[in-house]
């Protein structure tokens, strides 16, 4: 028992951190969305800066892509070709 007690609370713990990581990732992104200069400032960490046409671009990419079970959309021409 004195060796299970821990073992449980780290699993616990982990378990749980991971989901509190993951309400906060999501809600940031949600957040980063709505607010075109925190998508500038975490552009610009990463070193790109982007203009107004790649900026309406990369928030219609994060709002399609936060939906759950939605898979990339194939380019049209990929489609056209296989005929």
């Amino acid at each position: 028992m004195n060796i299970a007690l821990p073992i449980i609370t780290l699993v616990v713990g982990l378990i749980g951190g991971f989901f509190i990581g993951v309400y906060y990732l999501r809600r940031q992104m949600t957040n980063m969305q709505n607010d075109p200069e925190m998508l500038q400032k975490v552009a610009k960490q990463m070193g790109y800066n982007l203009n107004g046409k790649q900026m309406q671009r990369a928030q219609q990419m994060m709002r399609n892509g936060n939906q759950p079970g939605r898979a990339p959309a194939a380019s049209k021409g990929a489609a056209r070709k296989k005929k």
